[in-house]
Order: structure tokens, then C-alpha cells, then sequence
């Protein structure tokens, strides 16, 4: 009986993973139909004069000045400019506002003190902020950076900081009543419960280094993905404009999906 149980138990738990496996592969599937019926349409709009092709060109014009950009290698210069800053913004701006969350944590009169200056500075355009930056820091990679940051920091903190406070109370009673200081609530308690708020801030922070970056390198930059679009724009090479746009996506894209596979990794050692 017991053995008659444990198997039927196995095979409804490999009719789940095949039928986890199928969801998957038709997700991907549909995704990439919607992916080549986009281009497709768009191709066709341009040929049929649906659309100006001046301004919104052709994906396979498109894709012709991605290939000469990758063989005259000016391509790979602005793509490694642009996805080194993004990543040096990514991290400092999660690590430093995680930091910052976990210090209002810990002092509720400086979390007092600092609540109505985040909730302003979070609600300034960062474009404004630009010029400032540039002024304080130099019109280069520096000034960039802290434009990402001025994005990604107070969005890190507010979002960390709200998953510290909203840990069970009741663990935090238990802790506390077992005779644990502050310190060990946070590390055995809150710091725990909040992980998966902690990761999840990851994939948001991808998508704000990014226009953080792009912003950056609108107001500044001499070199990277951001300078082409405004440089296309300047000499009307709106397929410049375009081929920049896709590059940004597919890396971007590419970059999400490296931190849901490092989420994946974490969450499942924790």
C-alpha cells in the first residue's frame, strides 16, 4: 500500500514538472512569434509606406548598420562604455542603498530625519539633476555614474527598508523575549525574512541603471550607446537612432535575465 502511494505520489510529481516544462517552452514559443511578427509587421510598414522610413527606418536597415557597426568594431567601443557604466551603477546603487536602509533601520530618529528628504529627492527629475552633476563631477564617466545613482540608491532604500519594516512583528517579539540585542534581531530575524525583497530590488535596479546610464550619457557623454542616439538624431540617421534602441533592449534584456538566474541561485541557498 505504502509503495503503491509512494509511486503514484512520484508520477504526479513528474506529470507537474512535464506539464512546468510545456508552460515553459509554449511562453517561449508565443514570445518569440510576437518577437518576429513585430519585426515583420514593421518591415513590411516600411515598404508599404504605412510609416515614414525616413524617421522610423526598417529592421532590415536596421540590422545592416548593427553589422557594419560590429565589423568597423565602433560598435563594441560603445557597448562596452555604456554596459560598464551601467554595471558599476547597478552595483554601488544597490549595495549603497541597501546600506542606507539598513542604517534608517537601525536609527528610527535618523530614519525620522531622512523620510520627507527621500521622499523629495525620489520625486526630482534626475534629468534636472544633470546638469549639476556635470558641473560638480566633469562632464565624463563619473558624472554618469552618479546620475544612475541619484536614480537607483533612493529606489533601493525605500524598497528594502519597507520589507525590514514589514517582518512579522511577532518574530521580532519572540527574538527579543529569548533575550536577542538589536543586532541579532536584525541578522536572525529581519535580515532573513527581508531576502527575497532584497533580491527582488536586483531586478528593478536593472531597468533604473539603465535609463540612469542613458540619461547620463544624453547629457554628457562622448562615447557610448546613449551618444549614438543623440548623434543620430543630430545628423538625422534615424537608423542609427534605431539600431541603438534594439542593442539596448537585447542587453538589457540579457542583463535581467543574469540577475533572475542569480536570484534563482540565492534564493535557493537560502
Amino acid at each position: 500500500m505504502a509503495a503503491s502511494r509512494s509511486e503514484w505520489l512520484r508520477s504526479r510529481h513528474d506529470e507537474f514538472k512535464r506539464a512546468k516544462r510545456l508552460r515553459k517552452r509554449a511562453v517561449l514559443a508565443v514570445q518569440g512569434i510576437l518577437l518576429v511578427l513585430f519585426f515583420t509587421l514593421w518591415e513590411a510598414a516600411a515598404r508599404l509606406g504605412w510609416i515614414d522610413r525616413l524617421l522610423f527606418s526598417s529592421p532590415s536597415k536596421v540590422f545592416r548598420q548593427i553589422y557594419a557597426n560590429m565589423v568597423d568594431g565602433s560598435l563594441w567601443h560603445h557597448l562596452g562604455v555604456t554596459v560598464g557604466e551601467t554595471a558599476v551603477g547597478f552595483v554601488l546603487g544597490t549595495l549603497l542603498g541597501t546600506l542606507l536602509a539598513v542604517a534608517i533601520w537601525w536609527s528610527p530618529f535618523l530614519s525620522a530625519v531622512l523620510d520627507p528628504y527621500m521622499v523629495v529627492f525620489n520625486s526630482m527629475p534626475k534629468v534636472a539633476l544633470g546638469p549639476i552633476f556635470i558641473v560638480m563631477f566633469g562632464a565624463g564617466f563619473t558624472a554618469i555614474v552618479v546620475t544612475t545613482l541619484s536614480i537607483t540608491i533612493i529606489v533601493t532604500t525605500l524598497v528594502v527598508y519597507n520589507s525590514f519594516c514589514g517582518v512579522d512583528p511577532n518574530l521580532v517579539k519572540v527574538a527579543r523575549s529569548l533575550g536577542a540585542n538589536r543586532t541579532q534581531v536584525f541578522f536572525k530575524v529581519i535580515l532573513p525574512s527581508s531576502f527575497p525583497a532584497i533580491v527582488s530590488t536586483l531586478k528593478v535596479n536593472v531597468g533604473m541603471s539603465w535609463v540612469g546610464v542613458i540619461v547620463g550619457e544624453f547629457l554628457v557623454a562622448k562615447s557610448g550607446l546613449g551618444y549614438l542616439i543623440i548623434y543620430g538624431f543630430q545628423v538625422f540617421n534615424f537608423t542609427l537612432v534605431m539600431s541603438s534602441l534594439i542593442i539596448i533592449a537585447f542587453v538589457a534584456t540579457t542583463m535581467y535575465q543574469l540577475v533572475v538566474y542569480i536570484e534563482k541561485v540565492l534564493v535557493s541557498r537560502q
